[in-house]
């Protein structure tokens, strides 16, 4: 079987992928390992209840009918209407570090303000840097990898302020300890601090599902349960792929949102061989979550936040722990604290820690879940200095770990960001292949379908 573009993943950006190639009625299919969609943001069903794999939030929010943006971009790149993701605004967030609190909305004045306020001797530095930051081009998908931290100091003084600032940016999105590439960091930026939070009352699934629909609908093939074995190259050219059942799919291109590491490690020994050093190195910063069911609501315990980013230090450390879980800093989301129009039947606690994927990977079985109930515990002691002790009211629990995610994602080190260098132009040495999603370098919910529109739109369409 032959295909114009093959497509390895059904996530938001293989799928986003799939529908612009279909528009211009290519022969598009997307390959899927698992028996569902969604990748790091996919959802599933336990114990009787509806979870959802990795949304805290939809970040770059803009009202219906907004015509500038990234998330109206994509909803006209993908012929979406603004209802079909029916997003709620968030009522608000905080970061919160030993003897200061920023809080934030969608409205980037309170951040400012707050700023202004509590670091009363950054303000005039906080706007030059503000300033420099809306004149840098995060689009412009040939630069040279900068700094964030060696940018952010030549305006900012105070390293509180500036630690405080990273650490929303970094738990959502960085893949780099303790830094952030330039680019990244203003996506970032602009994402979670200036356009903002945003959910469907009903979780990821109505955006995993409108994707599908709508990539059915232009003719895109999805298959699940079929994973790719390696990537077939001849002459230094990728011409198509061999799945895990021996199968073989010809195509004139192959877009993988597998990751750049793990679509490198497909190809032949000759393509590994020719790759750059830095295209093999794997992530490493990577995460334990715990969602906790309650029987109340989070505010009528009072707790209001949306979503709280603490650490329990001045100086904010992202990085590999060497301990299984890092206690000194994490995120605490409630899917609740949104602006909808009718509560959510029960309560939900989401709770973030880095993690040691050393540790996780390496135990077996019995010690790995007595491990996982014991972090389980200290994780939500340590979330508790920052939201009411709730535990009594605690139906039921969920976790995952490092484990988990390479299992259901094939991520070298079970990583959340993919690994520390990006193709930010999606290429690869291998010709034919690129690379779109957490690899690419636009990160996040919209993100990642724009990273699939735009891998598209340069590589399959022209």
């Amino acid at each position: 079987m032959h295909y114009d573009t093959l497509i390895i993943g059904a996530g938001l950006s293989g799928l986003a992928a799939g529908i612009r190639c279909a528009y211009f009625d290519q022969r598009v299919c997307v390959l899927e390992r698992h028996t569902t969609i969604g990748g790091l943001n996919s959802f599933y069903r336990l114990r009787g209840r509806n979870h959802d794999v990795g949304l805290h939030a939809v970040t770059n929010y803009a009202a219906p009918g907004t015509k500038t943006g990234p998330l109206s971009k994509l909803l006209r790149q993908l012929r979406i209407r603004w209802e079909d993701f029916a997003l709620c605004e968030q009522v608000g967030s905080s970061v919160v570090f030993p003897g200061a609190t920023l809080r934030f909305t969608n409205d980037f004045e309170l951040l400012q303000q707050e700023i202004v306020e509590t670091f009363p001797e950054e303000k005039d530095n906080f706007q030059r840097f503000h300033s420099h930051l809306l004149e840098f081009n995060e689009l412009d998908l040939h630069q040279e990898v900068q700094s964030a931290r060696e940018v952010v100091g030549r305006f900012l003084n105070n390293p509180l302020l500036i630690d405080m600032l990273f650490c929303p940016l970094m738990f959502y999105g960085s893949a780099r300890p303790d830094d952030m590439d330039w680019n990244q960091f203003v996506i970032m930026y602009k994402s979670i601090f200036m356009e903002g939070f945003a959910r469907p009352y009903k979780g990821v699934r109505p955006i995993m599902k409108t994707l599908v629909r709508k990539y059915r609908e232009v003719g895109g093939e999805l298959r699940l349960r079929a994973g790719v074995n390696r990537i077939l190259v001849e002459d230094g050219r990728a011409v198509g792929v061999e799945l895990d059942n021996g199968e073989r799919l010809t195509a004139d291109r192959i877009v993988s949102s597998a990751g750049s590491v793990e679509t490198l490690k497909l190809c032949d020994d000759e393509a590994k061989a020719s790759s750059e050093p830095r295209l093999l190195e794997p992530g490493d910063v990577t995460f334990n979550e715990i969602i906790d069911v309650i029987n109340v609501q989070p505010a009528d315990l009072g707790h209001d936040r949306t979503i709280i980013f603490f650490s329990n230090s001045e100086s904010f450390h992202y990085r590999r722990p060497d301990a299984p879980c890092d206690l000194q800093s994490g995120i605490i989301c409630s899917p609740n604290n949104y602006q909808y129009d009718e509560p959510l039947s029960e309560g939900c606690i989401r709770l973030t820690a880095l993690a040691n994927h050393h540790y996780w990977l390496n135990l077996d079985e019995a010690d790995y879940e007595v491990a996982k109930a014991e972090w389980t515990a200290k994780i939500r002691e340590t979330a508790l200095t920052y939201l009411p002790d709730y535990r009594e009211h605690i139906l039921d629990t969920d976790a995952f770990t490092p484990k988990t995610i390479r299992r259901f994602t094939g991520h070298v080190n079970g990583v959340v960001y993919g690994a520390p260098n990006k193709s930010l132009d999606g290429t690869l040495p291998v010709k034919n292949v690129f690379v779109c999603g957490t690899d690419q370098g636009f990160l996040g919910i919209v993100g990642s379908m724009l990273s699939g529109i735009t891998m598209a739109n340069n590589h399959c369409l022209t």
